[in-house]
């Protein structure tokens, strides 16, 4: 089980693994820095306090399961699997490079902590469901966690996936859906690419039991996320995360240039600065 740390030494692990994705992501002068930061502290919720994992048995049985369905955003990923002892942090040198466990998209196969190999937008709700209804099937006990983004949530498959499991026959049980809703993707904000509105509302119209939550505040996600994992032993649940592209760094926040850019000598500098003048407030 998860040692319990307090909400304020999350924020410290959060602050921590804004700076390794940065580290990562400026070493390999490649990466998705934007939705890693928009995701870190989504993540560090999870892992470091609502999910039942252990790095020493990365593949225990009833642990729970966690899809990064928006696959490109590794380095928060990773960054936040060493920080939890799952690999040494010294592995995140090898990012993105020929022969790494880390590949650009996570990789089942290779990195330990990792549930599904994703990176193909709009599936990783589908797989999400298809554990949760595998762990009462195989007598087990876990919850399924699906992180996704705002504008992976244009896809087609994610509201069929969506429908089935919330259909009044279906009510699918240990399945959270969450949604990194930062309102910004690859070259647009989201909403002049697809306006998606009021997910909240569209979930719930899907039969799912949805919340809405500050995504960098810990206090209220930590809530937020333990009562999801509750809610979800009678159904379907949705998370929405309300975040910022970039959190934590000023001249990256909102801003989709940032979305698939790795920070130079000075972007990386000045970046590494503000997180640790408090730039996750």
């Amino acid at each position: 089980m998860n040692k319990t740390l307090t909400n304020k030494e999350l924020k410290e692990v959060a602050a921590d693994i804004r700076k390794l994705i940065l580290t990562t992501t400026h070493n390999a002068g490649v990466g998705h820095t934007g939705g890693s930061l928009s995701e870190t502290d989504i993540l560090t919720a999870l892992f470091f306090r609502v999910m039942n994992v252990d790095p020493k048995n990365p593949r225990m049985a009833n642990r729970d399961r966690f899809i990064l369905s928006k696959g490109h955003a590794t380095p928060g990923y990773y960054s936040t699997l060493a920080r939890r002892g799952f690999f040494p942090l010294e592995t995140l040198d090898s990012f993105d490079q020929l022969g790494t466990i880390l590949q650009g998209h996570p990789d089942m196969n290779k990195a330990p902590g990792v549930d599904m190999s994703s990176g193909s937008l709009g599936q990783g709700l589908s797989c999400g469901i298809g554990m949760a209804m595998a762990s009462g099937d195989l007598g087990l006990d876990f919850t399924s966690f699906v992180l996704m983004g705002d504008g992976e949530s244009t896809e087609g498959q994610i509201w069929e996936a969506a429908m089935f499991a919330g259909a009044s026959n279906k009510r699918i049980k240990n399945i959270v859906a969450i949604v990194d809703y930062n309102k910004v993707q690859l070259a647009s904000l989201t909403k002049e690419a697809v306006d998606i509105g009021d997910l909240s509302i569209k979930y719930k119209a899907f039969g799912w039991h949805t919340i809405e939550v500050d995504g960098h505040n810990m206090d209220e996600l930590v809530q937020a996320l333990l009562d999801a994992k509750e809610e979800a032993k009678k159904g379907p649940v949705a998370v929405i995360a309300h975040t910022v592209k970039g959190k934590g760094v000023s001249f990256m926040e909102n801003q989709c240039a940032w979305h698939g850019k790795a920070p130079n000598k000075k972007e990386y500098e000045a970046a590494m600065a503000e997180i640790d003048l408090g730039g996750t407030k």
